[in-house]
């Protein structure tokens, strides 16, 4: 008798990112000294408008970064543990490239961590600020990260940091607050 096989899960299209869809010379070299830098260029390109270099809006961008650090706080869904396996190469090659402000253009980011499209530019800027202090204020111990493994305070924050710049650096700001394309 055959084993039994669970449900069949269909996950939702993973769409990349292809180099013909982001003009490389137009992402700025971005980089923050600490997380609250990122909150600051946020609200900066909130006030006075930005231009997209890539898919996602700054709405979208606070909205995703924030929930990647948070999972440091609350934990992250048990199945991806079976990816633990992977952390010591992802940690050997992929993170010193996050941190030194070379993060791949294109890789996809897991389903669960997409933003919807319909988010509030306003709304998500505050609730990324909000998220920071909540990081920031944290007296207990941090999960592990689900890529890299245990990193401990300031190597979650110092990541936070870089990941908030690899996104954030797909916008420029312009000076007419009503231009958001």
């Amino acid at each position: 008798m055959p084993a039994a096989r669970g449900p069949v899960v269909s996950l939702p299209k993973i769409e990349t990112l292809s180099m013909s869809r982001v003009d490389k010379q137009k992402l700025r070299k971005l980089s923050f000294h600490q997380l609250e830098d990122a909150v600051q260029e946020a609200e900066h390109l909130l006030a006075v408008g930005y231009r997209r270099h890539g898919q996602w809006s700054l709405g979208q961008i606070c909205r995703h970064c924030r929930d990647v650090q948070e999972i440091s706080l609350r934990g992250f869904p048990q199945w991806i543990s079976m990816f633990a396996w992977i952390r010591p190469v992802l940690r050997r090659t992929l993170l010193p490239r996050i941190m030194r402000g070379a993060s791949p253009i294109g890789l996809p980011t897991a389903p669960w961590l997409v933003p919807r499209t319909e988010v509030d530019d306003r709304e998500e800027v505050l609730a990324f600020a909000e998220s920071v202090q909540r990081l920031r204020d944290h007296e207990g111990d941090y999960y592990p990260h689900p890529g890299f493994g245990q990193l401990g305070r300031d190597g979650l924050l110092n990541l936070y940091t870089a990941h908030a710049a690899h996104h954030l650096r797909f916008l420029s700001p312009v000076k007419d607050p009503s231009v958001t394309t």
